[in-house]
């Protein structure tokens, strides 16, 4: 059978159209995705070379067909196991099959729900002290403020308060050179061959071999310590494989480490800074989570018995999410040939499925690109988490996530207590590098 009668795709864009969209699809993809889909319809695919194929797709039932109902198949692409694991090591974010699965089983105990909530205290605390030196009366670009404190609150929850600050900013530039270097060779494949010649991959190696090293000296410091540590490390240190009943290893340890700072500081920056500049634009909302704030406050003073009550404060984050989810994107490439939405689809076709896209497709959502929280309340609720992927979905759903929430909902609460917040930026800009990162968002805070 011809390859052209055994699979058929969805509708192909050409070559010569893709090839004359390249360097703006490169600076911002966003834009040419959502002439794409209206065009074309909710998947279109790419042909590349002879037998090559890419689908991208905002189809709800495109996204949970490759990340839950046959997720076996669908393994993560070249572009997270190949070029992410070059300086990120073999971590949960990077890896997959057996391995993966086993990190996984491990790893899972540190981040349930009782665990986390022995950190509340710390990420309060950290959150209160990084909330002290906000400036108000004055317009501030917001992501800058809002990535310290979140990579304050992952680096205190993991080491607690035994890191120097000058370790951690380290660590902190090091992560964000990286993250940038990584995302001009996914987007600029064609000079792979400058990059390495020019020394700069050789150079962020470099920067990545340093990273593990601060890690493995702040492990060695914690090995040989008597005291008691009640942060993730600890946790971390304390699992054992179920198999041999063994540790992690060194590399192995720094390998999730450097995927928790990743993963557990610039989505929440992200998330924050675009709630936040939402409360900035709508008044009401804002009141109604200070409302919140003060009759839960008036019934308890623990902190995680508020967290779990705040739930229209979670409904406002949600919502923040789905207008601007963290993690915009993401890949899968199967495994054996596969029926993906009445397609009939080679093996290793890459999937991409854009959540920004899906979570405003008009399909799936009323006003799709109006803010409105009531959505991720009562009833509606359970209508709209069907189509909403802040953290995946499926076994490889963010480990993170409750930690993540808790973290935004303190903030927010914290925030939202002493100040009002007001937009200066009519519209919000964005860069959609690995994550969809803010750019120039501009909030006034104002004493209450």
């Amino acid at each position: 059978m011809s390859e052209s009668k055994k699979y058929n795709y969805p509708h192909k864009i050409s070559l010569g159209r893709f090839l004359l969209d390249a360097e703006g699809v490169r600076r911002n993809p966003i834009p040419y995705h959502k002439k794409y889909f209206e065009k074309f319809g909710d998947s279109f695919s790419i042909k590349i070379g002879l037998s090559k194929h890419i689908i991208l797709s905002r189809d709800n039932e495109v996204a949970q067909y490759i990340l839950q109902k046959n997720q076996k198949n669908y393994h993560k692409s070249k572009f997270q196991s190949v070029y992410l694991s070059k300086y990120l090591g073999k971590g949960l974010l990077t890896v997959d099959g057996d391995f993966w699965l086993k990190q996984r089983r491990l790893i899972q105990p540190a981040f349930h729900k009782q665990k986390m909530n022995q950190l509340v205290e710390n990420m309060n605390q950290t959150i209160v002290l990084e909330l002290n030196s906000l400036e108000e009366g004055k317009p501030i670009d917001l992501f800058p403020v809002m990535s310290k404190l979140a990579f304050n609150v992952v680096a205190k929850s993991l080491f607690q308060f035994s890191i120097s600050e000058e370790k951690l900013d380290r660590i902190k530039f090091i992560i964000e050179e990286v993250q940038n270097f990584l995302v001009k060779e996914i987007r600029l494949p064609h000079k792979a061959w400058w990059f390495s010649l020019s020394g700069q991959v050789k150079k962020h190696e470099q920067l990545a071999l340093e990273n593990n090293n601060i890690i493995k000296e702040i492990i060695g410091i914690r090995n040989s310590s008597n005291e008691e540590y009640n942060d993730l490390l600890n946790m971390l240190m304390e699992t054992r494989y179920e198999d041999t009943g063994e540790p992690m290893s060194i590399t192995q340890l720094i390998d999730e480490i450097k995927i928790l700072f990743i993963a557990g500081h610039e989505t929440t920056a992200n998330a924050l800074t675009f709630a936040l500049y939402l409360l900035g634009r709508h008044s009401k909302v804002q009141q109604k989570i200070l409302d919140e704030i003060l009759e839960i406050e008036s019934q308890t003073n623990n902190v995680v018995e508020q967290l779990q009550k705040m739930t229209y404060t979670n409904a406002v984050l949600n919502e923040a999410m789905r207008l601007y989810p963290p993690a915009w994107i993401t890949d899968r490439q199967n495994v054996k040939d596969d029926t993906l939405a009445g397609y009939n689809i080679k093996k290793e076709t890459l999937i991409g499925v854009s959540f920004y896209a899906l979570h405003r497709n008009p399909k799936y959502w009323d006003n799709p690109d109006s803010f409105d929280p009531e959505r991720f309340l009562g009833e509606q609720k359970k209508i709209s988490m069907q189509y909403f992927y802040p953290f995946g979905a499926g076994p490889r759903m963010c480990i993170g996530a409750g930690f993540a929430i808790y973290e935004m909902c303190l903030t927010i609460a914290h925030i939202v207590k002493k100040n009002r917040i007001v937009s200066n930026t009519d519209e919000v800009k964005f860069n959609p590098l690995i994550t969809l990162k803010p750019v120039g968002v501009e909030v006034l805070f104002l004493k209450r």
